[in-house]
């Protein structure tokens, strides 16, 4: 197993690391959206998506991989009624179209709108 880490993205708030690379794909932890230079949460669903996917994005760079690696994502939202403002954001990430589940839940680690987890096949 070999972890993947990077200052790019932020940094894991527990026990687990912020993706491994096993067997040919990369299992990332969920990208919630905290901007990894200066800690802060962007207001609104479309700003935290955003920042959640530029965070996708370091995690699949730091171990060599892009978007378009990318084969199935789980999201999960704070309020189901955001989906279509986190979907359009997301659709322009996410071109290859992987396959996706996309769920509301209680709550999200620091109050975000959203979070972004990851499976890729390795290169």
């Amino acid at each position: 197993m070999d972890i993947i880490a990077t200052d790019n993205a932020p940094a894991a708030i527990g026990p687990y690391s912020q993706a491994v690379r096993v067997n040919g794909m990369l299992f990332a932890s969920g990208q919630i959206p905290v901007d990894p230079a200066t800690g802060i949460i962007p207001e609104g669903i479309a700003a935290q998506a955003e920042q959640s996917c530029r965070n996708v994005g370091a995690l699949l760079a730091a171990a060599g991989l892009g978007f378009e690696d990318v084969v199935k994502t789980t999201c999960f939202l704070a309020d189901i009624a955001d989906f279509a403002a986190f979907n359009e954001v997301y659709a322009r990430y996410f071109v290859s179209k992987p396959a996706r589940s996309c769920v509301a839940v209680r709550d999200i680690p620091k109050g975000c709108l959203c979070e972004i987890e990851i499976l890729a096949k390795t290169r």
